[in-house]
């Protein structure tokens, strides 16, 4: 049985001050021991959300690594060496924003994805597709192509160490959502390509929902077959909202 993950990417948000009020309102809050949780602050604040969460049951990524591993002349990057070094266990790879605005292409994330296991972090794959895109009916073929990339370079194995996060581009941040239906029909076709490849790999492997994933609506997203939790943006700021939500994976 896949154990459920929610994972809160806090993207560009915070300030030493007011990531210290997220910490303690996280602390507060109770956790299903069967939920797996991870929370992405960004860069600068990664030091202090390890050493804040310490003993709280709940872990902590980045938000994305460089395509290289190790140390090098390679400014403003950070490699998942560093971010290993630095208490992260988790990164978030391809996220469509990076993927949108600052270009990456499949084969920028297919190198980040690898550069994350090797440094024995687990890498968060993102896909998705535009509403364009939804409107022509490519929503499969583009989430195809793009996880098809990652398995003709890692190899179907990677996804032993890996998590699967479906977003659609055109509910990030927008407040629209897409319907549980919706969301199932993906998850369910990313699982059976993986499938034909290793059968028990695609059983095991967790795909998360991202897309305007809100307290209200959590319950029913998270209960169709393939989600097996969220990708939580705006409501992973607020600490009740984000705990409802992990209450309604652990359900």
């Amino acid at each position: 049985m896949r154990r459920p993950l929610v994972a809160g990417n806090w993207k560009m948000n915070g300030t030493r001050a007011s990531v210290a009020e997220l910490i303690e309102a996280l602390r507060q809050q109770e956790v299903p021991a069967a939920v797996e949780v991870v929370v992405f602050p960004s860069c600068l604040h990664l030091a202090q959300v390890v050493s804040g969460l310490g003993g709280k049951a709940i872990a902590v990524g980045a938000q994305d690594c460089s395509t290289e591993t190790g140390f090098g002349a390679l400014t403003g990057e950070e490699s998942a060496t560093q971010l290993a070094d630095a208490g992260c266990g988790w990164v978030l790879v391809g996220h469509s924003e990076r993927r949108l605005i600052l270009g990456e292409s499949d084969e920028v994330v297919s190198k980040k994805f690898s550069a994350a296991l090797e440094c024995g972090m687990t890498p968060v794959l993102c896909l998705g597709e535009t509403l364009e895109q939804r409107q022509s009916e490519q929503t499969l073929e583009v989430v195809g192509r793009q996880l098809a990339r990652i398995v003709a370079d890692a190899g179907i194995a990677a996804f032993e160490r890996a998590v699967v996060a479906y977003e659609p581009v055109w509910a990030i941040g927008t407040g629209l959502t897409a319907t549980p239906q919706q969301a199932q029909e993906v998850h369910a076709a990313i699982r059976a390509q993986l499938a034909r490849e290793d059968q028990r790999i695609a059983d095991g492997v967790r795909i998360l929902y991202g897309g305007s994933v809100k307290a209200d609506n959590a319950a029913e997203l998270l209960g169709m077959a393939d989600i097996d939790g969220g990708l939580i943006g705006g409501a992973s700021l607020n600490a009740n909202d984000f705990g409802t939500i992990c209450r309604a994976a652990g359900n």
